[in-house]
């Protein structure tokens, strides 16, 4: 099927969005489109190249983003003598298996499997092609769902996939992301079959106090509506809190969409959204800036758009959040106590109980005081110098607790060389933190790093699953402020007091 006009440049400059779709499905001409549209439908509608049935699509791909296996894919596709429909819409990132040992460089061992040398193996050849590649030894690595935003490569209005889960971070840029999709029938076709979300509206109104960011507003939502809520839905979170975020919030609040079991979340792209991505590396430059912040201003929701399922949360007055059990809907805020099972839900009451034995914690006992082995702080949730920033105003002239093994990881390269020059790595040190590499590291724990087993961890991550940062380890999802004050500590605590100088 060959592909006719959309507005396109090439990556070195930066995609504009819009795609190829036959004349004889263009959804310009739908009745679709007479209609308020939601920024999901409006997306989606410019993406589709041939309807399959009912809601299910054919859709063209923007971005197609591989992780560590990427290049051995591609590799072995050429060699099958197969053809690439658009390498140039791929790109590539060695983030889970590599370690984040400062001696990665010169130990090559140190990193899992074969993948980090593969990016250097095959990175000319790949290249050559038009697919980035973002090896340990790039300037640019870093974790997959940092790597994206902060070079351009995530713009709104496209449609962008992924192997990884997390890969719905990207909606925070007014994009359709989604992970789980293979990566050699993107490769081969540029293109996805797809059923269309409902869509679901989740507006956070109020005003939020004093050391509560956007982690804690995402786990409290998935705490109110519970880790199912968003099945079968696209989220667009929206709302005056939203309008009033940071990108680097807007990430962390998209990263957990898939935590309350979303494909996708988004949030619709504004002033905020352009200053952000002006200049960065594959942003469209010159004329083509301005013709893509025209046409990304359209993309907002309608008013009087129709959302399937629309949620209103006032998040005025919540606490930093922690969770007690095996799920993100397993959260409290930091004042609160453990839930008894029998006060629960009849539906909920085993999980409760079986999550409860798992953590070892006491129902009724308040979850400040809980002692602590290790804290985590990095990932693709929190690892943004916005996150860095946070910790070490937290961290600054204390020391960690004698007990506690601390490590924070910087989201990527770019990010650890700003916060080095701005002396962030010796406030880490000087507290006993170490500091170290990007990647996924403990997060994942499929990288030879991971929480020892039995240990208890305070994890600025997204999942707490059981077996998620290792065999037999205990997580405890916070803030990266919540995370480095329990470092300190060597228990939960609330971070605003610590911040007071009150005793914790």
């Amino acid at each position: 099927m060959k592909r006719r006009d959309f507005i396109k440049t090439s990556v070195g400059a930066g995609l504009v969005v819009s795609a190829p779709f036959p004349a004889s499905h263009d959804p310009l001409a739908s009745p679709r489109r007479q209609e308020p549209r939601t920024l999901y439908d409006k997306i989606w509608d410019s993406h589709i190249v041939a309807n399959l049935g009912g809601e299910t699509d054919l859709l063209v791909v923007d971005r197609n983003i591989m992780f560590d296996g990427g290049p051995a894919t591609v590799r072995a596709m050429l060699e099958d003598g197969l053809t690439l429909a658009s390498p140039q819409d791929s790109w590539a990132v060695c983030d889970h298996t590599v370690s984040t040992s400062p001696n990665r460089y010169t130990d090559r061992s140190l990193n899992r499997g074969d993948a980090a040398e593969q990016f250097v193996e095959y990175a000319e050849e790949l290249r050559a092609m038009g697919i980035q590649v973002f090896g340990i030894d790039d300037p640019r690595n870093g974790i997959q769902h940092v790597v994206g935003p902060e070079t351009g490569l995530t713009l709104p209005g496209l449609v962008v996939v992924g192997g990884d889960s997390h890969t719905c971070t990207h909606g925070a840029l007014g994009c359709i992301s989604w992970g789980g999709e293979g990566g050699r029938n993107v490769l081969l076709t540029g293109t996805v079959i797809r059923e269309r979300a409902r869509r679901m509206r989740v507006n956070i109104e109020g005003r939020l106090g004093p050391s509560v960011r956007a982690k804690d507003v995402i786990l409290y939502i998935i705490g109110e509506l519970g880790a199912a809520a968003g099945n079968g839905y696209a989220v667009e979170y929206a709302g005056p809190v939203v309008r009033a975020m940071s990108v680097d919030s807007r990430l962390t609040l998209c990263n957990l969409a898939v935590e309350m079991s979303s494909a996708t979340g988004m949030v619709a792209p504004d002033d905020t959204t352009f200053e952000y991505l002006a200049d960065r590396e594959f942003s469209p430059e010159g004329p083509y800036w301005d013709q893509a912040v025209e046409h990304w201003r359209t993309l907002p929701s309608d008013p009087g758009a129709a959302f399937d399922r629309d949620e209103t949360i006032d998040v005025s007055g919540i606490e930093p959040q922690v969770t007690w059990g095996v799920s993100p809907e397993h959260v409290v805020g930091v004042s609160g106590r453990v839930p008894d099972p029998a006060d629960a839900p009849p539906a909920r009451r085993e999980a409760y109980r079986a999550a409860l034995e798992y953590t070892g914690l006491v129902p009724g006992e308040p979850i400040a005081g809980t002692p602590i082995d290790e804290v985590f702080i990095g990932s693709c949730t929190e690892s943004r110098i916005d996150d860095l920033r946070a910790a070490a105003g937290v961290v600054d002239g204390r020391r960690v607790s004698a007990n506690v093994s601390a490590w924070v990881i910087p989201g990527s390269l770019p990010i650890k060389r700003q916060a080095e020059a701005e002396g962030l790595d010796r406030i880490f040190t000087e507290a006993g933190f170490e500091w170290r590499e990007p990647g996924c590291s403990k997060c994942v724990a499929m990288n030879g790093e991971h929480v020892a087993p039995g240990k208890r961890c305070v994890s600025n991550s997204n999942r707490n699953f059981i077996g998620r940062q290792g065999r037999d380890a205990i997580t405890h999802l916070a803030s990266t402020p919540m995370a480095a004050a329990a470092a300190i500590a060597g228990r939960i605590v609330d971070v605003r007091r610590m911040i007071a100088g009150e005793p914790a």
